[in-house]
Order: structure tokens, then sequence, then C-alpha cells
């Protein structure tokens, strides 16, 4: 995993990370964490999974003979593990 170090970060910051993270009852490590987190991953960004599912639901979604049909279609065998040798 990537290590990030940051440096001349003046003490006033350094002192608010440690109390926001004894607040959230954590290192100041994890807090950090979580702050670059949630900075560089906002909950309402858009999710490949959800963007496709939301335009399938506007084009008015299958019917259950399509959804039948595709599963008819799909093949259901079961995968075979790898073979190393």
């Amino acid at each position: 995993m990537p290590i990030l170090t940051v440096r001349n970060l003046p003490e006033d910051v350094h002192r608010a990370l440690r109390a926001r993270a004894a607040q959230h009852g954590r290192s100041t490590e994890a807090e950090v964490r979580d702050i670059l987190e949630q900075a560089t991953k906002p909950e309402g960004r858009l999710k490949l999974g959800a963007l496709l599912g939301s335009i399938a639901r506007e084009a008015g979604g299958l019917t259950d003979s399509e959804a039948r049909h595709f599963d008819q279609l799909r093949d259901h065998t079961p995968a075979e593990p790898m073979n190393l040798e």
C-alpha cells in the first residue's frame, strides 16, 4: 500500500487533526486517511452499475419474458478452476 508523507504541517493543523481524531475515536493517521478518502471519493459520485441501472429503468426495463429469454441464453456451465501446472 502506498505511503504518503506530509512535511511542514502547521502545528495548529496537526493539533486540530489530533482533536478531530479523538472525537471520532481513532488515530490521527486513521483520521487523515478518512479525510482523504472522503475528499477523493464523495458519496454522491455516480457508479457504473447505478448508471446502467438508471438507463435500463428509463428505457422501461425488461419484461419478465425478456428476462427469462436472457437467462436461457446465458451459459450456466460452472467455471473450471485455473490449471497452473
